[in-house]
């Protein structure tokens, strides 16, 4: 099972935090103890590590397949961190990490920090799309492309059919049908204004 899913950057700033287990100590503490496990790492050594003292925050476990394993993969300035069991494959999750970063990048073209920091939301759901209560759901990046989309798009269409001051006229629901925007008040009064 994947037991959280951590962002952040190289110095130790969280970026995405998602907790799919219950922690039983401070979240900010355990972020900053992952953190200090990775950075202290040569970079010539795997990207994945027992991480038996983390068990304090995420409770003891009992059966070998259970112990926690820190999986990690580094691009440029960011850390992408996945916190699993040992039931988990290490290669697997690092293909999952790639799918992740491969999603954010065609959502973003060529995802940045400011890109996460901005734009949270969509970041959580494109997680939400790949992972969901700690198992995965999606792998192939093209499905989790078109829901992003759609989910975007739905976005726009009930944002403009709620709004009756968006400037959609002809994308506008029949809730605002008989309203006229600002921009269409403002050209009606204008009209043969400045006109020689």
């Amino acid at each position: 099972m994947i037991h959280a899913v951590l962002i952040f950057n190289t110095s130790g700033v969280p970026r995405l935090t998602k907790f799919y287990s219950t922690v039983h100590h401070s979240p900010q503490t355990l972020v900053q103890k992952i953190f200090s496990l990775i950075c202290t790492r040569p970079a010539g050594l795997c990207n994945f590590l027992d991480a038996p003292e983390l068990e304090e925050f995420l409770g003891k476990k009992q059966r070998e397949d259970e112990r926690l394993r820190v999986v990690y993969r580094s691009y440029a300035t960011l850390h992408f961190v996945f916190l699993v069991d040992a039931a988990e494959s290490e290669l697997g999750i690092l293909d999952l990490i790639q799918v992740f970063v491969e999603s954010l990048d065609r959502a973003f073209e060529n995802v940045c920090e400011l890109d996460l920091v901005f734009h949270f939301d969509e970041v959580h759901h494109i997680l939400a799309e790949v992972i969901q209560g700690g198992l995965v759901l999606e792998t192939n990046l093209d499905e989790i492309d078109r829901s992003v989309k759609q989910a975007a798009q739905a976005r726009k269409t009930s944002y403009a059919s709620a709004n009756p001051l968006s400037l959609g006229g002809s994308s506008m629901g029949q809730r605002s049908a008989g309203l006229q925007t600002p921009l269409g008040w403002l050209t009606g009064k204008l009209t043969g204004v400045g006109t020689i």
